[in-house]
């Protein structure tokens, strides 16, 4: 039996959980140049302000930040470029149904590597409002003290 070794992120969006409800996710694989390939695998990634959307019946990454390769020559590729995203036909045409629903949005989690292939974990989200991001923090934070006084009681 082969066992499963943990995906080793490349990268993650942090943000994307403070600021989203993130209703379900999906991988992806990304269209990358040699260059680019190079860089994730340094990690020279940033998906701060990033975002996806269905043009055409193609997905596209947008204002994802994959640095320009320091070792690389005149052939280097742009960092902020649009990526496509490869989804087969039928998540393509679910993400486009509930993307019509009122709020909803493509968000990128995170970039990681799966068998030597760079995947994207995008996430269909909904905008969280000030007072909801206050709710959140307050659960964390009463989550913390809970733990704290259970770990101190165990001593």
């Amino acid at each position: 039996m082969t066992e499963k070794k943990p995906d080793t992120a490349v990268t993650t969006n942090r943000k994307a959980y403070h600021d989203y409800f993130v209703e379900e996710t999906f991988e992806a694989g990304i269209a990358l140049q040699g260059t680019e390939v190079k860089s994730l695998r340094s990690g020279l990634a940033n998906l701060t302000d990033s975002y996806a959307i269905v043009k055409n019946n193609e997905v596209f990454l947008f204002n994802a930040n994959i640095s320009a390769y320091p070792y690389g020559n005149i052939m280097n590729h742009e960092p902020l470029r649009t990526r496509k995203l490869l989804f087969h036909k039928e998540e393509i045409r679910k993400l486009v149904g509930k993307i019509t629903q009122k709020g909803f949005t493509l968000i990128p989690l995170k970039i990681y590597f799966v068998r030597g292939k760079a995947k994207v974990l995008i996430g269909l989200a909904k905008g969280k409002k000030a007072f909801d991001k206050r709710e959140t923090i307050k659960e964390k934070e009463s989550k913390r003290e809970v733990e704290r006084t259970v770990k101190g009681r165990n001593r």
